[in-house]
């Protein structure tokens, strides 16, 4: 099956609903590629015309560019990979085994846009060794491993796949009556919503798989306010009428969310717009020195509790979380000079539910040892 798709120079969507300045847009990105090209070589930068018509370019702290436009910082990247652990959980080329009832399947190693903070930014926009070429190996895995009773499509971003590999990849998951519910992981909503909007083959594929029975859960990735637009919206609003359910995950990054109030803002407009909140992230490192986007554990805990405060009981339904190589680890809160954790999800069986505390500098942004 073939996974690598290459988009036309506008992407397919109408200029005219974008931003009027689209020529000059695309002046500053070229200019920006120019202006950081090693960065670009070692992790490559896209986008759509639509997210980059979401910047202000006369804002410097602008969070749609702090997401998406590459910065010198990234040179200083070292280990990249190593500290994912994904590796760990591999079983066949493509295809991650961590929890027993979740089988991960990394699809497609590309997105519409690139986002700056991704943990698999070994891969994306880089090479395909990593994801899966042969879906019905995938079936056949699962087949084997009666355990499993859900799959969660990822990648990069599975909905940048050609729409007749989409339908396939639901067509042989349809075959596995082990399967409570599909999930896709995409950020199309967000930052190419016209690829929903305007392709009603995709809507009426995702409504033919997404049954009574079995429903398709769509897991996206809203960030900030600014990206919940009229078109992100519309995205929305299709998606639903196709009988797909859709949850956000976002993950708190330093000079994106970092405000509770901005925080509040986002989830209450989420819960509006019919997209549950899911996980609020701590932001996942790729390597073994933070980054910029990383916001130490003890003031993330700080502005979730503050940013509670704004939310409404909708709208707190998400779990604080690290996607830590033994599990999915729930941050919970402070206890005196400790911080208190709870395995929400837990890669091994005598990990669960296990509640935990650490005792961790101020400036700490992970659990780095195996808990």
């Amino acid at each position: 099956m073939e996974t690598h798709h290459e988009y036309s120079e506008n992407w397919n969507i109408d200029q005219n609903q974008y931003n009027k300045n689209y020529l000059e847009t695309k002046e500053i990105l070229e200019s920006i590629k120019n202006t950081y090209p090693e960065v670009v070589k070692k992790f490559p930068m896209r986008s759509t015309p639509y997210y980059l018509s979401l910047i202000n370019w006369d804002d410097e702290a602008d969070p749609i560019a702090k997401m998406v436009i590459p910065s010198q910082d990234e040179l200083n990247y070292k280990d990249i990979g190593t500290i994912t652990h994904e590796h760990d959980n591999t079983k066949l080329f493509g295809l991650q085994h961590k929890y027993d009832q979740t089988a991960l399947i990394l699809v497609s190693n590309e997105c519409a846009s690139y986002c700056r903070y991704c943990f698999r930014k070994r891969f994306v926009g880089l090479h395909q060794k990593e994801i899966m070429h042969n879906f019905e190996k995938a079936v056949e895995y699962i087949k084997d491993h009666p355990e499993i009773n859900n799959v969660l499509l990822s990648g990069g971003d599975p909905l940048i796949l050609s729409n007749q590999n989409i339908k396939r990849i639901l067509e042989l998951l349809d075959e596995l009556p082990q399967l409570k519910f599909i999930r896709i992981g995409s950020k199309v909503p967000v930052t190419f919503p016209s690829r929903i909007t305007n392709d009603p083959e995709l809507l009426d594929i995702l409504k033919d798989y997404s049954k009574p029975n079995r429903r398709i859960h769509l897991q996206t990735h809203f960030n900030h306010p600014k990206e919940i637009t009229k078109e992100s919206i519309s995205a929305i609003d299709a998606l639903i009428s196709a009988n797909v359910l859709i949850q956000n995950q976002s993950v708190l990054l330093r000079g994106v969310n970092d405000d509770p109030k901005i925080l509040a803002e986002l989830l209450n407009s989420l819960v509006g717009i019919g997209v549950n909140p899911y996980y609020v992230f701590q932001c996942r490192p790729f390597t073994y020195k933070p980054s910029a986007f990383q916001v130490p554990l003890w003031e993330g805990i700080d502005i979730i509790n503050e940013a509670r405060k704004y939310l409404n009981g909708q709208s707190k339904r998400f779990k604080f979380c690290m996607s830590h190589a033994t599990g999915k680890i729930e941050i919970i809160g402070k206890m005196g000079d400790e911080i208190l954790f709870k395995y929400h999800q837990s890669k091994y069986p005598e990990n669960h539910n296990k509640i935990f505390t650490r005792k961790l500098p101020k400036d700490e942004v992970w659990l780095w040892e195996h808990t």
